[in-house]
């Protein structure tokens, strides 16, 4: 059964006159007649009776016409459902944001995919590293953006975004906080907040012990505006990625020197599972917006490389 046949069907139930329905459907008569013929040895029997002066349903169409229709209004509703979703109407997309991601870096993304995009419905889900790399592989996400260093994936596409340095951040009477910029040595002996999602945590302990630097944790928090406030209040120092310091008159920040930490955040999708428009939508504009004043770190990569084969 096809459904064109089923078209055909219904529409000879509603005239109840080949011609007629025929000329409704914008087919020859004879391509209506074959397809209910067609019909009727699928379904073992005749569905009308055909008369000289009128034609009209017989039992069996009677019984099939109710089923018919609902498979015709569900393949409407089926058409309805792919336009929308191919023209990104009322099309959701459910991105994963790293917590540690300040939400001004995502202003840019989120204005260009509402104006390009009104019909796409973001759905946005902040969580560590570790746990947004689990779900996009699950399929709960569709995409994330995070970092997760040394954790590169082959089952995952990567597009870098931007990176940034991680700061320390300090009382204003900190003894550091005269300085331009710390040192790991200077941390030495210094009281630690520690932000449970920090992705930077197990590399920052690795470099911290072989420049023979031991600093004391004496707070641990998932919030990083619980973590600024302790600082504030004088009681260590935090571990922060520049652009997701909040600004506040009673801390400063100071750039990490010798060693530097750095992070690259990227788009990450899942190789080969089948994307909808929509995330093609978000990869475009990812790629348009700015990130931390520059174009995307994809996209300067992509103008290098065209730069080399030139010459």
């Amino acid at each position: 059964m096809e459904m064109h046949q089923v078209r055909y069907f219904l529409s000879l139930c509603e005239e109840m006159n080949f011609t007629r329905a025929a000329e409704r459907c914008n087919v020859a008569q004879p391509a209506l007649t074959r397809a209910i013929r067609l019909l009727e040895e699928e379904f073992g029997g005749p569905l009308f009776h055909r008369e000289r002066v009128r034609t009209h349903l017989s039992e069996l169409g009677q019984a099939v016409r109710p089923y018919l229709e609902q498979v015709h209004r569900q393949s409407q509703e089926a058409k309805h459902l792919a336009s929308k979703f191919i023209e990104l109407k009322q099309t959701p997309l459910k991105l994963g944001v790293m917590c540690t991601i300040g939400p001004d870096n995502f202003v840019g993304l989120l204005t260009s995919l509402q104006v390009q995009h009104p019909g796409i419905e973001l759905q946005i889900m902040d969580a560590s590293a570790a746990d947004l790399q689990a779900r996009l592989l699950e399929g709960v996400l569709e995409a994330a953006i995070y970092c997760w260093p040394d954790r590169i994936d082959e089952r995952l596409h990567y597009l870098p975004l931007f990176r940034e340095q991680f700061f320390i951040v300090l009382g204003l009477k900190h003894q550091l906080a005269a300085k331009n910029a710390v040192r790991v040595s200077d941390l030495d002996g210094e009281r630690y907040l520690n932000r449970i999602n920090c992705e930077q945590a197990d590399v920052a302990r690795d470099v911290f012990a072989r420049h023979g630097t031991k600093v004391e944790r004496v707070y641990r928090s998932e919030r990083d505006d619980w973590i600024l406030a302790m600082v504030a209040a004088g009681l260590g120092f935090g571990f922060m990625p520049q652009y997701s310091i909040a600004d506040r008159p009673d801390i400063v920040a100071r750039p990490l020197v010798e060693p530097e930490f750095w992070r690259e955040v990227s788009l990450v999708t899942v190789r080969g599972r089948p994307h909808s428009p929509a995330i093609g939508a978000l990869v475009r504009e990812a790629m348009r917006t700015a990130w931390l004043g520059a174009p995307a770190l994809a996209v300067q990569q992509a103008r290098a490389q065209g730069r080399g084969q030139m010459h």
